[in-house]
């Protein structure tokens, strides 16, 4: 039996590339280093690299968020507007909720470097008790996006009866009401 109250998070790098070995994962990585900086708690990581197919990225969040029980599933890659990039519709077919404000934030927060951000389709939604959040793939902008909208996300957490999320308050900022 999974215990519930782990901090278990999902990582999901969706590149056709990566996922054959053609290019490094750097953003999974990126993902794991940011979240190793936040956390104070213990967290254990589900994680997979797998290419540009909207099955296969379906599968991987249902196996995360269902089995696997991840509090958190955070994908990198797959959001622009290329004919691959698929994750904002593969995590709006496995969501009953979607939480368009994490979308909108980590735009905002992304024009502020590049004015090709309004290109990018990163969303986030919730599937029973998962919160799963789509980030580009640039590293760089992984980092942006999280440093956004983290502060939010484990209130979010709580909301879903999750495990208490504890981060590093020199490092982010977390806000739960009083």
């Amino acid at each position: 039996m999974i215990d519930q109250k782990i901090i278990r998070i999902g990582i999901i790098n969706v590149s056709d590339r990566a996922s054959q070995g053609i290019y490094e994962d750097i953003p999974g990585k990126a993902i794991v280093s940011t979240l190793n900086e936040y956390l104070i708690n213990t967290w254990e990581k589900e994680y997979i690299i797998i290419p540009d197919e909207q099955a296969l990225i379906e599968k991987a969040m249902i196996r995360m968020a269902d089995e696997k029980k991840c509090c958190l599933i955070i994908t990198s890659g797959g959001t622009g507007p290329a004919l691959r990039d698929v994750t904002p519709e593969a995590t709006q077919a496995v969501c009953n909720k979607m939480m368009p404000g994490f979308g909108e934030l980590m735009r905002a927060e992304s024009l502020k470097y590049v004015p090709t951000a309004i290109l990018s389709r990163q969303t986030a939604g919730i599937r029973n008790q998962t919160l799963i959040v789509n980030l580009p793939g640039k590293p760089k902008a992984i980092r942006q996006c999280l440093d956004a909208v983290f502060p939010a996300i484990p209130y979010c957490i709580d909301l879903l009866n999750g495990p208490y999320i504890e981060c590093k308050p020199e490092i982010i900022k977390v806000f739960r009401p009083q």
